[in-house]
Order: structure tokens, then C-alpha cells, then sequence
């Protein structure tokens, strides 16, 4: 009797690892399928910055108020994305 109840243990023990196994590798692939993600996106980022940065460069001949304040409102989507890519930036290093 003894030895039915180890097997059946054993049993037990040896379904719950397939499915810890399973789920663990299910799960690893969507960490990894987020990381491309994320480093494509960054990578995206850095070229939306990029470009942005040389049209600021560009000097402002119009005194217009309302051309100002979307000059402003381009540096300040600049700077936001600057600050999002930062962060993916630090979650992945601080990942790794």
C-alpha cells in the first residue's frame, strides 16, 4: 500500500512539473517577444527624436504666436519622447 502512494506522489508531483515546465516556457516567450518589442519601439523613438531635433534646429522667421507655441509644443513631444525611451532604456538595463 505504501508503494502505491509513493507512485501516486510521484505521479502527481511529475503533472505538476510539466505543467510548471509548460507555463514556464510560455511565459518566457512572451518576455522575450515584449523585449523585441520594446527595442524595436526604442529604436523607433530614437528616430522620431532624431528627426524632430533637426527641424527645431531650423530657425523661426514667423512671429506668430499661435507658430510659437507649436514650436513649443514639438520641443515638448521632443522632450517626452526623449524621456520615454530613457525609461524603456532603464527597465531593460536594469533587466539585464
Amino acid at each position: 500500500m505504501n508503494e502505491i502512494a509513493l507512485y501516486a506522489i510521484i505521479g502527481i508531483e511529475s503533472a505538476l512539473l510539466v505543467a510548471a515546465t509548460f507555463y514556464l516556457a510560455k511565459f518566457s516567450m512572451m518576455l522575450l517577444n515584449f523585449q523585441d518589442a520594446v527595442e524595436k519601439s526604442l529604436d523607433s523613438l530614437d528616430e522620431r527624436y532624431k528627426s524632430i531635433s533637426k527641424v527645431l534646429e531650423i530657425p523661426l522667421f514667423y512671429d506668430s504666436p499661435e507658430v510659437r507655441r507649436v514650436v513649443e509644443d514639438v520641443r515638448a513631444c521632443r522632450d517626452s519622447i526623449l524621456l520615454v525611451a530613457q525609461k524603456l532604456g532603464r527597465v531593460e538595463e536594469e533587466e539585464t
